[in-house]
């Protein structure tokens, strides 16, 4: 479906059988060989955990992080698709962008990286194109596992770049990569579609399977600064959409950030949930029914 972009969390991967986040963390923690040192809480941002796992695996076994990084790849990498990730592709959207750091929406491994540059550690440009759907894996993948973003200094430096991308303009050497940033260039009407972040300005974006927790501090930035943009600013035209979607059964619960998502310009939608597969399915077929947006882009 032409102009169709869809953002896309580890919920539906819990549709398989096999591994948790939950039985990923315990995972981690047991490989780190620190089962005694760390309280599991709640309260505990998991980018912050994650700093609190590794810090003490340095400490205590001399730890590498590019080892930590190898086995956590290894473990997401088997996480098996369902009957979802079929059901997504079906849509023929344009673009999906993924939180996720396997190759389950995919339907098997990319053999060819698309992206404008290579990155090592950080994820602006990170794209696979397959049947002619351009997948981004904004948080890393498991292919280079030291793109997988995990901890805090992670989200930071993710962040950083981020930003300047958008607002200050970039540094890389690659004559490929626009030096301008992104704002100006909305500006001058030069749109093309280099990263992921384009899209948050330019392209209506279905959001779901993505609890959108706080600790995900550059989404959250992302958002803020396109509202900004719009509703403030006012420096450049901001005519797209954003769409996230919870369980009608969650809305009371999830008040608070719902709140915040209208607040920044986010469009909630609210699907009945008689059981977790129905209400993906639910929500594919209204995605479906969708009439595609003019490209508001120039070029890609």
């Amino acid at each position: 479906m032409k102009n169709l972009v869809l953002l896309i969390g580890n919920d539906i991967n819990n549709i398989s059988a096999g591994l948790s986040w939950k039985d990923l963390l315990q995972d981690i923690i047991t490989y780190c060989h620190t089962s005694g040192c760390i309280e599991i809480d709640e309260k505990k941002p998991f980018p912050l955990l994650y700093e609190e796992i590794f810090l003490t695996a340095i400490r205590q076994h001399h730890m590498k992080e590019k080892d930590l990084k190898a086995f956590i790849a290894g473990k997401t990498a088997q996480i098996t698709p369902n009957q979802l990730h079929t059901a997504i592709r079906a849509l023929q959207p344009e673009h999906i962008l993924t939180t996720n750091y396997e190759f389950t929406l995919e339907g098997s491994t990319p053999t060819e990286n698309t992206s404008l540059i290579r990155e090592t550690t950080f994820s602006i440009f990170r794209k696979y194109t397959m049947d002619n759907i351009h997948y981004w894996h904004i948080h890393g993948d498991c292919l280079n596992p030291m793109s997988i973003n995990l901890g805090f200094e992670h989200y930071g430096g993710q962040l950083q770049l981020m930003r300047n991308y958008v607002v200050s303009g970039t540094m890389y050497t690659n004559k490929a990569v626009p030096k301008e940033s992104l704002i100006r260039r909305i500006k001058n009407k030069e749109i093309y579609f280099h990263s992921w972040i384009d899209l948050f300005f330019t392209k209506d974006i279905h959001i779901f399977g993505l609890s959108l927790d706080f600790v995900e501090s550059d989404l959250w930035w992302l958002l803020t600064y396109r509202a900004r943009q719009k509703f403030h600013h006012k420096t450049i035209s901001v005519p797209n959409n954003i769409y996230y979607y919870i369980p009608e059964a969650y809305t009371e619960r999830s008040k608070f950030k719902l709140d915040l998502l209208k607040a920044n310009g986010v469009t909630v939608v609210s699907m009945p949930a008689p059981t977790k597969l129905a209400y993906y399915q639910g929500i594919i077929e209204k995605i479906g029914k969708t009439k595609p947006v003019r490209d508001t882009a120039i070029a890609l």
